[in-house]
């Protein structure tokens, strides 16, 4: 996790420097700040920062990974990383489900925005427990 949080502080750095910057520049040639793109860069600066800081915290708490070491041989990454759906549908469920909102949004109908929310929800935890459904099997059977 020592790779990841330095690429995302690397990223919040630059852009806490881009953002007055930015805004000086805009003034300058504007003749008015542009508040809309630094605005932007500071929320983006602030999301890096968050991120870059979660993956601190985790990095501090576990052990050093074949990643985070110089030494490392290729090999010691091998192995199974986890478990990936081969093919589950509900992605594409929360999409239709999240557009149905966004275009509720457009249009201020709040009971297509509560209908696309609600579906969002229904479809998310359909995907989560997508695999723990059916019959439970106990060691009697």
């Amino acid at each position: 996790m020592k790779s990841e949080w330095r690429i995302f502080g690397g990223v919040a750095l630059f852009l806490a420097l881009c953002a007055p910057v930015y805004a000086w520049w805009s003034n300058h040639s504007l003749g008015h700040v542009d508040w809309v793109g630094t605005v932007a860069l500071i929320m983006s600066t602030l999301l890096c920062a968050m991120c870059g800081g979660y993956f601190w915290f985790v990095s501090r708490r576990i052990d050093l990974r074949p990643e985070d070491r110089p030494d490392a041989e290729i090999a010691e990454g091998a192995g199974e990383i986890g478990f990936f759906s081969p093919g589950s549908y509900w992605p594409f469920g929360i999409a239709a489900f999240a557009t149905l909102a966004g275009i509720g949004m457009v249009f201020w109908m709040p009971w297509l925005i509560g209908l696309g929310l609600i579906g969002v929800i229904f479809a998310a935890c359909a995907m989560l427990f997508e695999y723990y459904t059916g019959t439970r099997r106990t060691a009697e059977h």
